[in-house]
């Protein structure tokens, strides 16, 4: 019980701005820790339904709706994954050999590529969520989408070849029991896509599709351009999943 407590404590206090207890990060609380990440997702798709309903309450238009859905996921989870989506696509811009690109990874600096495809997923995201806002019967995808994205990101931190034997990945993936986030992954996963479902079967297979078919991308291009995964990279495939829920949620009461 203590394993799992302090995996919970680890994995919020990594990924969310979330106040947890103080654990000290070591083989044993970080056993567990990937397989309650998906559940910091739990609590954003919790956090922008209160928003969304709020919204609602108060007859808020699609801008300011769209605002708060955008920028929620990112204060509470303090920008951390946004950041790795940055760094890769500074990376995978330069097209540079593989070890460069690793070193651009680590690179606190912020390029041109990172600085363009980043404003490129916020206003993506944006008109996205302002197609959605009104339409109630989508909200249930995208929150659950954020839990179907972290079990995604889990599974590959557990499943993936490093690129290096460093980082904060690289620990908390060597530390993890794999098997056990695999199958925790696996149902949180099942689990989302059921609720999803549960509103509309077509737009739940859309999206189970388009997680599988990005999953297989994924892996492909870390191992043609990195030779492995990294935690930036991990933070790039929670980032185009979310965005491609996002977009299952909004094109959902257009066409379904």
């Amino acid at each position: 019980m203590r394993e799992l407590l302090g995996g919970l404590a680890t994995a919020f206090t990594m990924y969310s701005v979330l106040p947890m207890p103080q654990v000290q990060w070591k083989k044993s609380t970080m056993k567990y820790a990937m397989c309650f990440f998906p559940l910091v997702g739990g609590c954003i798709g919790a956090a922008v339904w209160g928003w969304l309903q709020l919204c609602r309450h108060l007859t808020l238009g699609a801008m300011l709706t769209a605002g708060g859905v955008v920028l929620l996921p990112l204060l509470l989870t303090g920008g951390i994954h946004l950041d790795g989506f940055i760094d890769s696509c500074d990376a995978l811009g330069s097209h540079l050999e593989k070890q460069r690109k690793l070193e651009i990874l680590k690179d606190p600096h912020v390029g041109a590529f990172g600085v363009i495809y980043c404003g490129v997923l916020l206003l993506a995201s944006y008109a996205l969520a302002g197609q959605f806002a009104a339409d109630t019967r989508w909200w249930v995808v995208l929150c659950a989408g954020f839990v179907l994205s972290r079990s995604m990101s889990a599974a590959a931190v557990v499943s993936f070849p490093m690129a290096k034997k460093e980082g904060l990945v690289y620990l908390f993936s060597d530390s993890a029991e794999k098997n056990t986030v695999r199958a925790t992954s696996f149902l949180y996963a099942l689990l989302a896509l059921l609720t999803m479902a549960a509103v509309n079967w077509r737009a739940a297979a859309i999206a189970a599709a388009g997680c599988v078919v990005l999953f297989w991308l994924f892996w492909r291009m870390c191992m043609r351009e990195f030779g492995g995964l990294s935690g930036d990279l991990a933070g790039f495939l929670l980032c185009v999943t979310e965005l491609w829920l996002l977009a299952v949620a909004a094109l959902a009461g257009c066409f379904l």
